[in-house]
């Protein structure tokens, strides 16, 4: 049979993966090509990913070898190595699902204009969305900047399409194929220290991983969904984030299973309705990156590129990135992160709007470290948390919305659960003062064994005055134009 490349990236699965699906329908025999890029851009895969994406492309190499294929691994630039690879085999088509960075949309139009000019049948899918960017615009053909509408429109126009099914079996690659490709520890994915030492026992990735936590989601979490998501020392959230950003897992498998499972369990209707609108959330973050590509390192509010941010703020942010700023709740969720590659949404919340708004530290510095330490680090979803979060970006919370974190942890942390599980150092606080120690008098934190500046620090920021300082840093540009 005539081969065709199947040009993996976010896309490591082998079920609802459309390009390998379409291949072999065509009657194609596919080759499996994962080409690791080794050129420096901003948005290289940070330390967390990377450690993911080493046990990812393994678990997908498996899979493919037990349908009688394999993965055929290269480090390198595409724009070289795809024709060379498709003259090579011989390959009549090389077929990849899409990606909607501008980064990835320039390189995959250049690639696809010099493979057609050599003869090579191109075809592209969409692999990660509910629907295309240019598929779902208002009435008035500009992308949607809120996302209420966005996701009521969008939600109507979606039906419970079957995802495609894996593929049971595979042709087996050609002999040469394998010579060539390269050892997954050559691309030396994994840490040199041994800082990832909790990630095994917290992760499962791969596809088989994704499908179980899945399953364990709706099992275990569903029901309470609605009710527990905003408290982080509950499981109650899905934690499927990474699964979908390496594409081990598709939106379509994860809206027909959880319909399907509603269907069946009336009592999780409404907790599915609730749970697919974060979905939604997603999908709204791909649209304003495709829309609006300089987003990642630009506010999206014009008004926002004269914000008076910081100078020399670097031993704050140092005392953020550690979970030393002496406010227990933000010091719990980067500490979390640090071990575990994740943070709990709510919490991301939190330590994002200390930085940006009590620090005044710009959100750019916290969508870096983000980026580098989370598992899940998506470059959409990063980039409108955090603008959200800062108030300069779509459907932004208004700009004086500050978070206290001290009434965020007495309310989502009431008993503080989650305080003492990452902040050991204040496990014998009484709860009425996990979440302001300074608050405590002297007498209870001597029985809590705590000596502030030495123990735990005292906090790096006075919330009330540093909230009012931000608020008139606010004022200070809100007038300066209109939003573009």
């Amino acid at each position: 049979m005539t081969a065709a490349i199947i040009w993996l990236r976010r896309d490591l699965r082998l079920g609802d993966n459309p390009a390998l699906s379409q291949a072999v329908d065509a009657g194609y025999t596919p080759i499996p090509l994962y080409i690791h890029n080794d050129l420096e851009t901003v948005w290289t895969e940070g330390a967390a990913s990377r450690w993911w994406l080493h046990h990812s492309l393994a678990s997908l190499r498996h899979s493919l070898q037990q349908c009688g294929s394999d993965l055929l691994l290269l480090q390198g630039n595409p724009a070289d190595l795809l024709p060379r690879i498709a003259r090579q085999f011989e390959a009549t088509a090389v077929y990849w699902n899409r990606r909607y960075d501008k980064t990835a949309i320039d390189q995959d139009t250049g690639l696809k204009q010099t493979l057609v000019k050599n003869g090579i049948e191109v075809k592209s899918f969409n692999a990660s969305l509910l629907l295309e960017p240019w598929q779902h615009l208002k009435k008035d053909q500009t992308p949607y900047r809120v996302f209420t509408p966005f996701w009521k429109a969008l939600s109507q126009r979606l039906n419970d399409s079957w995802p495609l099914a894996a593929p049971d079996t595979l042709p087996a690659l050609p002999a040469s194929a394998m010579q060539q490709s390269i050892q997954l520890q050559t691309l030396g994915l994994l840490p040199g220290i041994s800082w990832d030492e909790d990630f095994y026992s917290h992760w499962q990735p791969g596809e088989a991983g994704a499908r179980a936590h899945l399953q364990d989601f709706v099992e275990d979490c569903l029901l309470n969904y609605s009710s527990g998501r905003d408290y982080p020392s509950q499981a109650a959230t899905s934690r499927l984030s990474p699964h979908l950003h390496f594409g081990e897992i598709s939106p379509r498998q994860i809206w027909t299973f959880l319909r399907e499972q509603s269907a069946m369990q009336p009592s999780l209707e409404t907790a599915t309705d609730s749970y697919l609108r974060q979905l939604g959330w997603r999908e709204f973050a791909y649209h304003l990156l495709f829309h609006f590509p300089e987003t990642p390192g630009q506010p999206l509010n014009a008004r926002f590129s004269a914000f008076p941010w910081r100078e020399n703020y670097g031993q704050d942010l140092k005392s953020w990135q550690r979970g030393q700023t002496g406010i227990p709740i933000v010091d719990a969720g980067m500490r979390e992160l640090w071990q575990t590659g994740w943070m709990h949404n709510r919490v991301r919340m939190i330590v994002a709007s200390l930085l940006c708004k009590n620090l005044l530290i710009p959100w750019q510095e916290g969508a870096r470290w983000f980026w580098d330490t989370l598992v899940d680090a998506d470059l959409a979803n990063n980039t409108l948390g955090w603008q959200w979060v800062a108030g300069c970006g779509a459907d932004a919370a208004p700009y004086f919305r500050v978070f206290n974190p001290v009434l965020q942890g007495e309310k989502f942390d009431k008993n503080g659960h989650y305080v003492r599980h990452w902040v050991p150092e204040l496990a014998r606080m009484p709860s009425k003062w996990i979440h302001a120690p300074w608050r405590a008098p002297t007498e209870v934190l001597n029985e809590a064994g705590i000596a502030l500046g030495s123990h735990y620090p005292h906090p790096i920021v006075d919330l009330a005055g540093s909230r009012t300082r931000a608020l008139q840093a606010w004022d200070a540009v809100k007038s300066n134009h209109v939003d573009k």
